[in-house]
C-alpha cells in the first residue's frame, strides 16, 4: 500500500462518518464544552437604557447655555439606586440623582457625573453643556435580541457563559464528550509506580496522549498495556471498542512490527485504510474501522506518537467532539534559527511563537528525535517543512500550525 501525505491520511480519517450524542449542561458546567445548538439573544443587554455613572440623569437641553459664571439649576426630583424603576419623569428645569446601572427615567437624554456638579438634597448646579444622548448605555447595546451568541459547534468560553447568564440561560445542549481509549503495546513497557526492571521502560505514551486528548474535549481511558502478540492485541481492541468511541493504540506500527499493527487489525475484521504515511516523525501510523469506529496505531516512540496524533489524528478526534472548526490555525512565520536536516519527507518540527518587530517567528525547541518527549514542552507551534527542502536559512518562510 503506497504512503499518502500527512493531509490526505488526515482528510481520509475526517471523511469517517461520526454520530455525536446530545446532553444538556447546566450553565456552571458548561465551559469547555461543544454546542449542539444556536444560541440567539432573547433579550436586550441592557434591557433598558442606564447609567454607567453616579451622577445625575438630566435633559441635555437645559444645560445649552451653563457656564462657569452661570450654571445651570435643576430640582432634584428623587433618588434612583440600581434595581429600582424610576418612578417620576424628568421635564424641564428637572434632574433626578442615579447611581451607575440604575435605569434613565423617562424624559431624561444625558447624564453627568457627580463630581462635574455641585449639589444639595434639593438641586444640581452644571458648569458645562451637556450633549444630549451622552453618558447613557443604550437597550441593547452590548446585545440586541436576535443577534447570534454562539453557534453549533462552537467550543463554550468564559464569555459565552456570561452572556448566556445574562440572558437568563440556565442549561445548554451540548455534545457529549466522546470516549477515546489509549492502548499501550510492547512487552517492555512497564506501569508508573511498579520497580522498574532491567530493560523495561515506563508506559509514558498512554500518559501524554491522554492529556492532549482531554485538551481537546475527549473523556481519556488508559486502558493499560498488552504485549506484542497480534491475537492479544486484536482481543483487547476488540473488548475496548465495544465500550469505546475510539481506540488509539502505540507501538507495533513500523516496518518491523507490521504483524502487531495490520495484522491485528485484520484478525479483527476491521477494514484498514493506511499503513504507513509520508511524515516525519509519525509517519509509522495505521488506520482502521470496525463499526464505524476508529483504531488509530501511532508509534510506540513518544515524539513521534504525539506528532503523528497533532498532525493527522487530532482533526477527526475534534469532529468526533462536534466541534465545526476540526483544523488547527494554520499562518506563515519566519525561521528564527536556521534548519540544515534535508528533508526527503515532509518534515514536522516543534516550536514556538517569538515576535520581534512586529514579525512572528518559529522558534525551534531544543532536541529533536521520535522518542522525545522533552521538545514538546514549550511547544506552541508545529512547523511543516515540505518534502523536497534541502535545509531552511534564518529569516525563511515556514508554514506553522498552532498545538
Amino acid at each position: 500500500m503506497s504512503k499518502l501525505s500527512a493531509d490526505e491520511a488526515r482528510d481520509m480519517l475526517l471523511a469517517i462518518p461520526v454520530a455525536c450524542r446530545v446532553e444538556r449542561a447546566v450553565l456552571k458546567d458548561s465551559l469547555g464544552r461543544v454546542l449542539a445548538e444556536d444560541v440567539a439573544a432573547v433579550i436586550n443587554v441592557p434591557p433598558f437604557d442606564r447609567s454607567p455613572y453616579d451622577g445625575y440623569a438630566i435633559r441635555g437641553e437645559d444645560t445649552l447655555h451653563a457656564s462657569p459664571e452661570e450654571p445651570a439649576v435643576l430640582k432634584i426630583t428623587e433618588e434612583i439606586p440600581a434595581g429600582a424603576v424610576p418612578t417620576v419623569a424628568i421635564t424641564k428645569g428637572f434632574a433626578a440623582k442615579i447611581l451607575t446601572g440604575a435605569s434613565i427615567p423617562d424624559g431624561a437624554n444625558a447624564t453627568v457625573k457627580f463630581e462635574d456638579t455641585q449639589f444639595t438634597s434639593t438641586e444640581v448646579r452644571i458648569f458645562s453643556p451637556v450633549k444630549p444622548g451622552s453618558n447613557i448605555v443604550k437597550a441593547g447595546e452590548d446585545i440586541l435580541v436576535g443577534a447570534p451568541i454562539a453557534g453549533k459547534g462552537e467550543v463554550i468560553t468564559p464569555p459565552h457563559v456570561g452572556m448566556f447568564a445574562g440572558q437568563g440561560i440556565c442549561d445548554v445542549a451540548v455534545f457529549a464528550r466522546p470516549r477515546v481509549a489509549i492502548l499501550n503495546t510492547g512487552t517492555e513497557l512497564m506501569e508508573s509506580g511498579q520497580r522498574l526492571l532491567p530493560g523495561k521502560i515506563y508506559n509514558s505514551n498512554g500518559y501524554t496522549l491522554s492529556g492532549y486528548l482531554a485538551d481537546a474535549g475527549v473523556l481519556p481511558y488508559n486502558a493499560g498495556t498488552v504485549e506484542d502478540d497480534a491475537e492479544l492485541i486484536a482481543s483487547r481492541i476488540d473488548q475496548l471498542l465495544n465500550d469505546y468511541d475510539m481506540v488509539v493504540t502505540t507501538g507495533g506500527a513500523s516496518v518491523g512490527d507490521y504483524d502487531w499493527a495490520v495484522r491485528s487489525a485484520q484478525l479483527l475484521g476491521a477494514e484498514v485504510l493506511f499503513w504507513k504515511c509520508a511524515m516525519k516523525p509519525g509517519g509509522s501510523m495505521m488506520a482502521a474501522v470496525k463499526g464505524g469506529k476508529l483504531i488509530l496505531g501511532l508509534s510506540g516512540n513518544p515524539g513521534a506518537a504525539v506528532m503523528g496524533l497533532l498532525k493527522v489524528g487530532m482533526p477527526f478526534v475534534r469532529k468526533l467532539t462536534g466541534r465545526s472548526k476540526t483544523l488547527p490555525e494554520e499562518f506563515d512565520a519566519l525561521m528564527a534559527e536556521p534548519y540544515k536536516k534535508k528533508s526527503t519527507v515532509a518534515r514536522f518540527i516543534c516550536g514556538h511563537l517569538v515576535v520581534r518587530e512586529g514579525a512572528a517567528y518559529f522558534s525551534q525547541t531544543e532536541g529533536s528525535g521520535n522518542g522525545l518527549v522533552s521538545p514538546l514542552l514549550t511547544c506552541d507551534l508545529i512547523g511543516q517543512i515540505p518534502e523536497g527542502t534541502p535545509y531552511l536559512n534564518a529569516g525563511d518562510r515556514i508554514r506553522v500550525f498552532r498545538v
